[in-house]
This record gives structure tokens, sequence and C-alpha cells, in this order.
């Protein structure tokens, strides 16, 4: 039998405690920026570790900074803490109290992970030349609470601006239970969102001459937008327009006066991102003008691409294979169309963002529900993994000096 890494070995020795606490902040997800409860059992799970702890101002969260016995640089690992509106469907062994919220994307195993994290460099303080900063953010999923930490110091609250981040994702599907990936470069899509009103003329469904029907525009706008990513941009650095919601009309014969759209915008690449708004609003205003109607764009740019530091990525191969032999690590092929105000952090600082399967036991990571889903369930076996990992990370970037 192969003797496991001592790290991991410690992380697997936490595994109980990490499960207890995961399970508690299962049971009480919040949405947005504040989070109080989430933040209470943060602060809880951190006390005794000798770690210099602020919140923030503006937002719920929760820096801890741990000096090492010897000066050095600074690294920064991050966990995110808000949950979805999502009304909980899964098969996990505890479920969330409050109703209609949901820690469908794995935040919590994030939090845990990381409070894993902090308890296994703060039992190695001896060895660590430097510090780490633990970034305990809200409102990653839409409200930019990374950019908000950001204006807040986060980057700089060890007292010098850190020299590498590193973070994590969880999933409940595509990848088995602790098999850690990353991959140079773009990691994860930018996300925008894309509103367009047209308006027309009402008028009665059987004289639809004496009209300015903007139904009929609406739909060319969708297909048109089909077309234009798939004409206007190159097929191997690709634009995804999805129209999620449509909203037109009251009864079936009368022509209403305005129709509207609602889409969202991924990109892969910083090039791509930058185009894509003029060409896409140039698409809907000319479409709507052929018609004799006016279209309404308001086009929201979200977070950026997620982009991994290449030297990054190989000292992350190299830990990482290091701590649970090369069966434990996989290049991802291609970037993930999801979207990670971690984005923020790595445009500022060298660093790479992780992903770690939490594929239930028996399940096909193929077919299990995802994140996000009301049924997306987590491996929990998978917490000491990705605890080790981010320990083993940050410690091999402060030996580097």
């Amino acid at each position: 039998m192969t003797t496991p890494n001592p790290l991991l070995a410690e992380a697997l020795g936490l595994a109980p405690e990490l499960v207890a606490l995961r399970r508690d902040l299962h049971r009480i997800p919040e949405l947005g920026l504040r989070l109080p409860l989430t933040q209470a059992r943060i602060l809880q799970a951190l006390e005794g570790l000798g770690l210099e702890i602020t919140t923030g101002d503006a937002l719920s969260s929760v820096v801890a900074v741990l000096r090492g016995a010897r000066p050095g640089p600074a690294v920064l690992l991050r966990g995110d803490m808000d949950a979805l509106p999502v009304a909980e469907e899964s098969a996990e062994p505890v479920r969330s109290e409050h109703e209609g919220v949901m820690h469908a994307c794995g935040h919590d195993l994030h939090m845990a992970g990381l409070v894993g994290a902090a308890r296994l460099l703060a039992a190695h303080r001896e060895e660590i030349a430097g510090s780490v900063v633990f970034m305990f953010q809200p409102g990653e999923e839409g409200d930019g609470g990374a950019a908000i930490m950001i204006s807040e110091g986060v980057l700089d609250a060890a007292g010098s601006r850190v020299v590498g981040a590193y973070g994590l994702h969880v999933a409940s599907a595509l990848l088995p239970a602790g098999l850690l990936t990353c991959r140079p470069g773009t990691m994860l899509a930018a996300a925008d969102e894309l509103f367009v009103t047209v308006h027309g003329r009402g008028g009665h469904g059987s004289m639809p001459h004496l009209a300015a029907d903007p139904v009929t525009v609406m739909a060319e706008i969708v297909l048109a937008l089909q077309t234009a990513v798939t004409r206007q941009f190159d097929a191997l650095d690709p634009v995804v327009v999805s129209v999620g919601k449509v909203v037109a009309g009251t009864v079936n014969n009368v022509i209403p006066a305005t129709a509207r759209i609602e889409a969202t915008v991924r990109t892969f690449s910083e090039d791509a991102h930058a185009a894509v708004e003029p060409r896409l609003v140039r698409v809907v205003e000319r479409v709507a003008e052929a018609h004799g109607l006016t279209a309404e764009v308001d086009y929201r740019r979200g977070y950026p691409t997620t982009d991994n530091d290449p030297a990054e990525v190989e000292r992350v191969e190299r830990v990482v294979t290091g701590l649970t032999g090369p069966q434990g690590y996989v290049t991802l092929p291609r970037p993930l169309p999801g979207a990670e105000d971690f984005s923020y952090v790595l445009q500022q600082v060298p660093g790479a963002y992780l992903g770690l399967g939490a594929t239930p036991a028996g399940a096909d990571p193929t077919t299990a529900p995802y994140n996000h889903s009301a049924q997306a369930t987590f491996d929990e076996s998978a917490l000491p993994v990705g605890a080790a990992a981010l320990a083993a990370i940050a410690l091999d970037r402060l030996a580097q000096g």
C-alpha cells in the first residue's frame, strides 16, 4: 500500500471536522453580499489558529492572515461563500433550512476546504517564511464580491501585495471525486448580459399592416444573433449567445407595442470579449431598423475571463501530483463556459484557479446533476483533497521566496 503524502494524511485526519463544518454551512445558505450567519460560522471555525482577522465593510467578508515564523512574501487562498436562490431537491445528508435557498454551487465545500487549508498551514507555521491571506468572499454569484474585496484591500492584507493567488471550484459532475484539474490560459469564460426591448406599434392581430409588429422582429433578432456569432467570430475562439427569456403580448389576437429579449453572452478571450458588445448591438439595432422599428439595447459586461498564469499551472501540476500521485491530476483540455469573479484577482496577481471533482460515489460524472441544479449533490470526500492542495500550493510558492 502506498503511504499517503504527509500533508494529505494530515488533511484526511481533519476530514470529520471539515465535513461537520460543511454541513453546518449547508444548512444556513445565504444570498448576495450580506451573509451574517455564514460569516459568524467561519469566524468560529477560525478561532484558536492565531490569525489576524478582519471583516468587510461593504460585504460580510472575512480576511484572515497567517504570519509565518520568518519574513517573506505573501500568497492568497480564496473561497467563496454565497448560495443560490434554488429550492433544494438534492440527496445531501443535510438539507438547507432556508426555504428557496441552497448551496447548489458547492461554496459550502469551498469555505470548509479553505478553513482546512488554514488549519494545515497554521500547524506548519514554523516552516513558513512569509504570510498567507485567506479570502472568504461573499457575492460570487453575480454580485462581484471579489472586486469589492480588492477595493477594500484584500490583496494587500498582509502588508504587501500578494505574489500569488489560488482558488478552486468543486463540481458535482464532470470529474470523479477528488480529481483535480487545471489548464494554462483561459480556464473560465467571460459572462455578459444582453437586454433588448423592441419598440413597435400595437394593433389588432387581424390587421398587422396597420401595426408595427415587434414580435416578428424580436424573432428575427434572436436568429440574427446566432448567425452573428458563427459568422463574425473565429470558430476556434467561440462566442456563445443563449436567449433565455422572451416576453411579448397579452393575448393571441393583439399585436403588442413592445417585445423583450434577455440573453447571456459567453466569450473565451479578452479579444472576443472586447469585440462582442459593439457587434451584437449593431446587429440588433440594424435588424429592427430594417423593419422600421427601433431597439433599445442594454448590454451589461460581467465577469471577465478567468486566466491562469502558465508558470503557476506548472506549479499546480507538480505540487498536486506530488500530493496525490499522477492519477490525482488531469489537464483540462478546454476552457469551461462558466464564469468566476476570481478573474478580477488573477487580473492583478499571477495565480491559478483549479477544478476539483466532487461527483457522488456511484454516480456517473457525465450524467450527474451539475452545479446550480436543485438536485446537485457533492461528495464530501473531496474536502481534505482540496484543503491539502491549497495548503501545498501555498507552501510551495512561499518556499520560492
